[in-house]
């Protein structure tokens, strides 16, 4: 199993990291774009655009966009069935949980994963592949419009993941360390967790950020 858990898509900062986990040309790689998150908080997400960008600079051309709202499990197999690489965008990580769940997305994945996908993650696309997505409350609060009452995420990795980390919001996070058992790694814009297996590696640049006795394996 190979995971990518990002803050910020992939920057350059992360470009060696990731063309070392392709096992073909980036010209040949087929991937899915799954866009559902960002359609939690917003009708038009342009900025969805930036990712599909860094994935056309790394010469990656073969990219189908995926929204799991309103998919099927069957539906959904169909379409992954022949991708290298899921990639999971950011934006409400109440709403893309909800559909994960909904579609039998949560469901299908480890088969891919099991298969050899490659899995990327981005944000909230990271922070369902922890135990928990109670991590979206904490800072720049997600609005939980959907009405998600289970927060228990897809649990790959037995840590919390917080996206955008700045300085600025240590106390925030130091706070929230408290009140929770799990081990806690704040990414900024330019970093990344590689999950290969049960090891974990932060990649990228920047100083490492850990709460409650989090460990790079």
């Amino acid at each position: 199993m190979k995971l990518l858990l990002t803050s910020q898509g992939l920057p350059s900062k992360l470009k060696e990291t990731f063309v070392s986990l392709l096992h073909k040309p980036t010209s040949e790689i087929k991937l899915s774009f799954i866009t559902t998150a960002a359609y939690g908080d917003y009708k038009n997400p342009k900025w969805l655009n930036v990712y599909r960008k860094q994935l056309n600079n790394y010469g990656i051309q073969q990219i189908e966009d995926l929204d799991l709202k309103d998919k099927n499990q069957k539906e959904l197999e169909t379409i992954l069935k022949d991708k290298d690489i899921i990639f999971v965008n950011g934006g409400n990580s109440f709403y893309l949980l909800y559909w994960v769940r909904k579609s039998g997305f949560d469901k299908l994945l480890p088969q891919f994963l099991n298969q050899g996908t490659l899995y990327i993650g981005v944000s909230a696309g990271s922070y369902i592949c922890c135990p928990t997505i109670e991590q979206s409350t904490w800072k720049h609060a997600d609005r939980n419009k959907i009405g998600l009452k289970d927060l228990t995420a897809l649990n790959f990795v037995p840590f919390l993941i917080t996206a955008h980390f700045e300085q600025k919001h240590r106390i925030i996070i130091e706070k929230a360390a408290r009140t929770i058992n799990y081990p806690i790694v704040a990414l900024n814009n330019a970093q990344a967790i590689l999950v290969t297996d049960q090891k974990y590696t932060l990649v990228g640049v920047g100083n490492r950020v850990f709460f409650n006795g989090f460990k790079e394996s």
